[in-house]
């Protein structure tokens, strides 16, 4: 049965609004003060609330006050001494309407059957969320990849700031989605920031907003990403590319908890999770005055390392599997199949783009190919700038092989892609692909500049 409470320091309305709602067959409970009204809401399975405002001891607007920290109960206020202003108020504060005395019998029921819906709904919605998940799932069953799913179990409940790194399309904002899906602040909000599509000269305005009048274009003030993820959770991505400047800013508010808009001089609390991400190696950054150290240990309480596609080619079946129905859902078509010989000729593909290049991949497949997905289908719509398969002998560039005189212009070929393939794979980083591939650093910059 519904539960209704009502909290009104007046007998005759609390007795008048019992004969109303338990002729409508509600059950209902009341009080003659906020401070056992607000008891009872703690206790008590309660589905609305009619609450005064004008009352000894504790007013109804500190009762609603207090009851939205701990509850999403809807509130009706009521009042003999109604202004726009009280109701605007009450509004602001989370009530869902107000009503004045003398109260209209048949406004107060309708008032009461539309609170009892809206909340219906906030409970439906909630559950639903924790049925459906809002995240894709990361696809996998390799070691790494166990690994990332335990330490998001981990550290996801805790308040604790995460640095994730990988190279481009590996999946990194996956993990920071799942880090937030999984944590206490689920329910707030998650705002993601791309710190290297931002100019800058705008990136502080970005994230700390901005007073009207504080430069040139700043023409209304303007809310920035830390007072917007405020209970919620921030992402910076490519944190890598962050300016200097806003680097210290960060560093400040990651300290402090507080953040100035530029052009103002007013210090707001902030109460944000933070989790960064990059692509770069932040300890060469660091070396090379590009980013702070302060700013890493602080952002890196904790580290995960998101591998490459081609570090865990195992995966790629159920990857692409799971890519081929989501498309083909999307398209509204059949589910097409992937042939074993064809999975054979993807997990052989270098992959320089990651999980990102392998959807465009699969979907580019799905458009272009016929009922269908081959080792031919592969070999054919492959990117062209990377590799495709020939024969047993690995990947060669989209080249016809007849136009290969000799064994030495193919090995030389052949070596070219490889270096290629490693140098992307390590990021474009010299010293860490030489070492790698056992060459001296000079003349892998030499083989690279012939290759471009």
């Amino acid at each position: 049965m519904i539960t209704i409470l009502v909290i009104d320091d007046e007998r005759p309305i609390r007795s008048s609004l019992r004969d109303i709602l338990e002729y409508e067959e509600y059950k209902v409970l009341d009080t003659d003060n906020g401070k056992d009204g607000l008891d009872i809401l703690q206790k008590e399975k309660i589905d609305l609330v009619l609450c005064d405002i004008k009352m000894n001891k504790m007013d109804g607007m500190e009762v609603l006050s207090a009851a939205k920290e701990f509850s999403e109960v809807p509130f009706i206020m009521i009042s003999g001494h109604g202004t726009i202003e009280t109701a605007v108020e009450a509004a602001k504060k989370g009530a869902f309407d107000f009503l004045e005395k003398p109260l209209d019998l048949n406004r107060l029921l309708i008032t009461v059957r539309n609170a009892l819906e809206k909340g219906n709904l906030v409970k439906e919605t909630k559950i639903l969320k924790k049925k459906v998940p809002r995240t894709k799932d990361i696809l996998g069953n390799s070691e790494s990849i166990a690994l990332i799913k335990s330490s998001i179990e981990k550290v996801a409940p805790t308040e604790a700031r995460v640095l994730i790194t990988g190279a481009n399309g590996a999946g990194k904002e996956l993990v920071a989605r799942w880090l937030h899906e999984k944590s206490n602040r689920s329910e707030s909000t998650l705002i993601e920031v791309n710190c290297a599509a931002i100019p800058s000269e705008l990136i502080e305005s970005e994230l700390f907003g901005h007073e009207k009048g504080a430069f040139t274009s700043a023409v209304k003030q303007r809310i920035g990403k830390f007072e917007q993820a405020h209970g919620g959770t921030l992402f910076l991505d490519e944190i890598g590319d962050m300016s200097l400047s806003a680097q210290a800013k960060v560093l400040r508010v990651l300290q402090e908890n507080k953040i100035t808009r530029v052009g103002g001089d007013k210090e707001i609390i902030v109460n944000v999770r933070v989790i960064a991400a990059t692509n770069k190696d932040l300890l060469k950054e660091i070396d090379e005055g590009k980013f702070r150290m302060d700013l890493y240990h602080r952002l890196g309480v904790i580290l995960i390392h998101v591998p490459p596609l081609t570090d865990r080619t195992d995966d790629i079946p159920l990857i692409a599997e799971s890519f081929c129905k989501d498309i083909c859902e999307e398209y509204n078509i059949p589910i097409k199949k992937i042939t074993k010989e064809a999975m054979v000729r993807l997990k052989a593909l270098p992959w320089t783009g990651n999980i990102r290049e392998l959807r465009n991949m699969i979907e580019r497949l799905i458009i272009l190919s016929g009922d269908k997905i081959t080792d031919k289908e592969v070999d054919t719509y492959s990117n062209p700038t990377v590799s495709t398969h020939n024969g047993n002998f690995g990947y060669t560039s989209m080249i016809d092989l007849d136009k290969i005189d000799n064994l030495s212009d193919f090995m030389g070929f052949a070596e070219d892609r490889f270096i290629s393939h490693k140098y992307n794979k390590n990021n474009k980083d010299l010293n860490k692909t030489a070492n790698l591939i056992g060459l001296d650093p000079k003349l892998l910059k030499e083989k690279l500049e012939n290759i471009q």
